[in-house]
């Protein structure tokens, strides 16, 4: 080694601080410049090495995590599979629970599989975007999504629609005579200490699958890490590591972010798996990098690719990665 290699090398551990610092300065500017976003919060490996809530109810409090929900849905449908509640993924809302059904259901609606709704795939008339407000003002929201008019082949094109998870939640349900809200209680919050909040129902009260969801930011932080880890919390296996891995495979492909899309989860091109909800709430894993992240942000504004979700995701892909 000659002199100025051995300058450099000593040299370098001094500078990792330097480093971190600089790195710690752009997440706290990113932070203070993105005026939506209320929290966040950066887990690598298991410390915690970011964690500011400059804004909004803080750390906490319960946040309406919006669709993140969905992906939430997902992982019980995972469990629920695994205990033989419901066959697989191919099984059908006519197997798995015809008594939602209604009388004037849209013809192939009954052969509707598990894999097409956790993949937004059902080809039903989408519930969400123009059509939401009508569908949750209806006075039976399964029935008003399951009559819909199939607009594409169930297992083909990606239609966004918080209507298929709400089938999917109440499929769950008569499964295996749970609510959504006692599945997410028993399966996912008391294994991992966190509180879940009941939420929305339906005028038929079941609870509603795909939105407005509560969790504390803290507790978005552990199902990153949960999702990271492989299903896997504090030594326990919360969900079962094949469903999570089988969940993170390109089923979709969302027309709006360009997003893939597992079952339930969007996957960046980077290698995050995401949970998104409206306004920018995100649950994130970097498995490679062993990162989790969690974002909350205002729910009453909208965060559209092209704007404050596309910052959101140049803060992930390289302010955060950075830190990896």
């Amino acid at each position: 080694m000659n002199r100025r290699s051995f300058l450099l090398a000593t040299a370098a551990p001094l500078a990792v601080p330097h480093v971190l610092r600089a790195q710690s300065d752009d997440l706290a500017a990113a932070v203070q410049n993105l005026s939506q976003l209320h929290s966040l919060q950066i887990r690598r490996g298991n410390d915690l090495i970011f964690a500011k809530a400059p804004r909004g109810p803080g750390l906490d409090r319960p946040a309406n995590i919006k669709s993140c929900s969905k992906s939430i849905v997902a992982l019980l449908l995972g469990v629920a599979i695994d205990r033989d509640e419901v066959r697989s993924v191919s099984a059908t809302i006519g197997e798995v629970a015809p008594g939602i059904l209604p009388a004037d259901a849209t013809p192939g609606a009954a052969d509707i599989s598990m894999e097409d709704l956790v993949t937004l795939r059902a080809g039903l008339e989408r519930t969400s975007g123009a059509n939401y407000g009508a569908w949750v003002n209806s006075r039976d929201w399964l029935s008003d999504a399951l009559s819909r008019p199939m607009v594409a082949e169930p297992g083909g094109r990606m239609l966004y629609s918080t209507g298929s998870t709400h089938i999917l939640g109440a499929a769950l349900a008569e499964a295996n005579g749970l609510s959504l809200l006692a599945q997410a209680r028993a399966r996912i919050g008391d294994p991992m200490g966190m509180e879940i909040p009941a939420w929305t129902r339906d005028p038929q009260g079941y609870y509603l699958g795909g939105n407005e969801m509560a969790l504390r930011p803290t507790a978005m932080l552990d199902i990153a890490t949960m999702v990271r880890d492989g299903g896997a919390f504090n030594g326990v296996q919360v969900v079962p590591k094949p469903w999570i891995e089988a969940s993170l495979r390109p089923r979709a492909r969302s027309p709006w972010s360009g997003l893939s899309y597992g079952y339930g989860w969007f996957l960046s091109p980077s290698g995050y798996v995401l949970a998104r909800g409206y306004g920018g709430q995100i649950i994130a894993a970097h498995r490679e990098k062993n990162l989790a992240v969690a974002i909350t942000s205002d729910p009453t504004l909208p965060a559209r690719t092209e704007g404050y979700f596309g910052d959101l995701m140049t803060l992930l892909d390289e302010t955060i990665l950075g830190l990896a």
